[in-house]
């Protein structure tokens, strides 16, 4: 008896350390003793019993594994609910030939799309199969954006674009894309003072594209008649740069919309505008000149610190992205020096490499220029990165090139249909993780 008794300790505590639950020993003793002394007449009754006790025991341990229990229930699916597993990073992947092509999301007849971008009417080769190519991360699902599905789950949204061009280029590719799915009147609108946008009656969405080269204002200057601190450094004339004041076409943006997407770049190395030489940027940080007079790329980085903060303080309850750095794919010189761009398909990683890496010193070098200053100061901050450059790099196949008819090719923006569709995508997955 005693060693049965020990036994049924035994067990109690072998399944209380398996299951988490331990079973009250009281409905043991009874059976125990009831067993003993029938047990001396009868020997196959106490086999009885002790095997009824056994399996009661498994049984019990068996419903402790239910999945509805939480402490021992299967895990979800990582990749579905974004627990427990390492974010994926969707920077890391290749370019596949998709051998049946989708629909195209939208095509030449969206009114939206600037002449120079619409590259399958504009006669630029491939243009239709630059929607063969998807994008395919190492390790995880990248599927296409549902516009119907979009448009459901951001009503009552405002959603603005922030930056130069390029940030209309996916403007536009998420519009011709939400048109196609949606039901009820598209209304123009322009607000907080946007250069254009959209609004979805049906869905009461509202897609804004607001227009900034620098994100910070800008204006010409001319040497005073009275002279100053930068007149007495020989300066006649160029552009003053407040680094610390937001350009008025988006300062009222943050808040009004629930979603922002900025980026800039592009025109911090413009020589044809901002002249090193003839128009120099001049920057100002409280309306006092900053000296000695800075380098583009010291201006970029005060302009982030002061706008990331600027934004932060308006609104820190908006969902804020900040796009890197899109790609351009000049080769044989840069846009006004002959350069081109008509390759038919995507870069191989080895092409990528010495077409932008930055100890080359070559013409495309400023993406990856730009994203070091953004990183740097987009750290700490509450903003969101979404990260398109290496995605793009391998597309050198995506631009417009001569479909545009202008005098130089634009190796610059992106066809639509094309690459930007990839990076709205990229948009909603990363809103349907917040």
């Amino acid at each position: 008896t005693k060693r049965f008794l020990s036994a049924s300790l035994t067990r109690n505590r072998d399944a209380r350390e398996v299951t988490g639950v331990e079973r009250p020993l009281r409905l043991r003793f009874p059976l125990a003793m009831a067993a003993r002394d029938p047990a001396r007449r009868n020997p196959s009754l106490l086999s009885l019993l002790f095997s009824l006790l056994c399996l009661a025991s498994l049984l019990l341990v068996l419903s402790s594994l239910r999945p509805s229990d939480p402490a021992v229930a299967p895990p979800r699916d990582r990749r579905a609910s974004g627990e427990g597993r390492r974010p994926c990073n969707y920077s890391d992947g290749i370019w596949s030939w998709d051998p049946d092509p989708p629909l195209l999301r939208y095509d030449g007849t969206c009114k939206e799309i600037f002449k120079g971008w619409n590259c399958i009417p504009g006669g630029r080769s491939g243009a239709r199969d630059l929607i063969r190519w998807r994008w395919k991360p190492s390790g995880c699902d990248f599927p296409p954006l549902d516009p119907a599905r979009f448009l459901h789950r951001h009503r009552n949204t405002n959603i603005g674009f922030v930056g130069d061009s390029l940030n209309r280029n996916m403007f536009v590719s998420l519009v011709c894309t939400l048109r196609r799915a949606a039901s009820g009147e598209v209304r123009k609108s322009r607000p907080a003072g946007a250069d254009r946008g959209f609004t979805f009656l049906d869905y009461n969405l509202t897609v804004a594209y607001h227009r900034t080269n620098l994100l910070v204002r800008y204006s010409r200057w001319s040497a005073s008649a009275t002279g100053g601190v930068l007149e007495s450094l020989g300066y006649k004339q160029g552009y003053r740069v407040d680094v610390d004041v937001p350009e008025h076409t988006w300062a009222e943006a943050p808040k009004f919309h629930d979603i922002l997407v900025f980026n800039t770049g592009h025109w911090w190395w413009a020589p044809s505008k901002f002249d090193p030489v003839k128009s120099p940027m001049l920057f100002f940080e409280e309306g006092t000149p900053l000296l000695p007079v800075l380098s583009p790329e010291y201006g970029l980085d005060m302009a982030l610190k002061h706008m990331i903060s600027y934004v932060e303080r308006i609104d820190r309850s908006s969902i804020k992205f900040f796009r890197t750095q899109s790609p351009r794919h000049f080769e044989g010189g840069d846009w006004n020096q002959g350069g081109s761009c008509r390759r038919t398909k995507p870069l191989l990683p080895e092409q990528v490499d010495q077409l932008f890496s930055l100890k080359n010193n070559g013409t495309n070098l400023e993406g990856r220029l730009v994203n070091h200053h953004l990183y740097k100061a987009l750290s700490g901050s509450n903003f969101r990165i979404l990260e398109i450059t290496h995605m793009s790099e391998f597309r050198a196949d995506g631009h417009p090139s001569v479909a545009g008819g202008k005098k130089h090719e634009d190796c610059m923006h992106w066809c639509l249909p094309g690459v930007t569709d990839s990076w709205n995508d990229l948009l909603a997955l990363s809103l349907g993780t917040v």
